[in-house]
């Protein structure tokens, strides 16, 4: 079962629908109690880091527990941003499970990226089988990970800025994208997720 965090941000039907698609046996989890019995997180969602850190607050102790387990995880979006350190957009500290910052686009570019951009992919990773150079994938944001070690970097996207579009450290895996949104190849993204799990 993957469990997804219900904390009020964010479609959760499109990713439930995205996840049910390519076999990955979805829950909606609404309270921290019910993850129990996951055999891995998604943490998706849109809009602000201040909001979403404090609607996942009640989630914050089972989180940490379980990826030291050796949970897999998968941020999506603000899902993804929430796992560093900080961010620009709000004071509130983020789960520093990645160590980095969260910035602010760069002036010069409509803000926010919304649309389709392609990735830039700078390391093997099994999130990422099927997915080549140049395959575009659909963003939604105003702020963007910079990871303190480079060597978490998977994939970059450039929208004024070379950026990162998909990290991953230990059993913790990410992405700047909507991949329920992403298409065929989005959908490849979550595939090669829900093997992992049954590895």
């Amino acid at each position: 079962m993957i469990a997804i965090i219900d904390y009020g941000m964010g479609n959760l039907k499109s990713i439930h629908n995205a996840l049910t698609t390519v076999a990955g046996n979805p829950v909606i989890i609404p309270e921290s109690r019910d993850l129990a019995g996951a055999d891995a997180i998604v943490i998706p969602g849109v809009g602000a880091f201040g909001d979403a850190m404090r609607n996942l607050s009640p989630f914050a102790d089972a989180l940490f527990d379980l990826v030291d387990s050796g949970m897999p995880v998968l941020g999506i979006c603000i899902g993804m941003q929430v796992l560093l350190d900080r961010s620009e957009e709000s004071d509130a500290a983020g789960f520093g499970l990645i160590r980095g910052d969260v910035v602010r686009l760069p002036d010069g570019v409509r803000i926010p990226q919304m649309g389709w951009n392609e990735l830039t992919i700078r390391r093997d990773s099994d999130l990422l089988a099927g997915i080549e150079d140049g395959d575009f994938f659909y963003f939604v944001h105003s702020y963007y990970c910079v990871p303190e070690d480079g060597q978490t970097v998977v994939a970059t996207t450039d929208y004024g800025v070379d950026m990162a579009a998909v990290v991953e450290q230990d059993n913790i895996h990410a992405v700047q994208f909507h991949p329920e949104k992403s298409s065929k190849k989005g959908l490849v993204i979550l595939k090669n997720f829900v093997e992992m799990i049954k590895c």
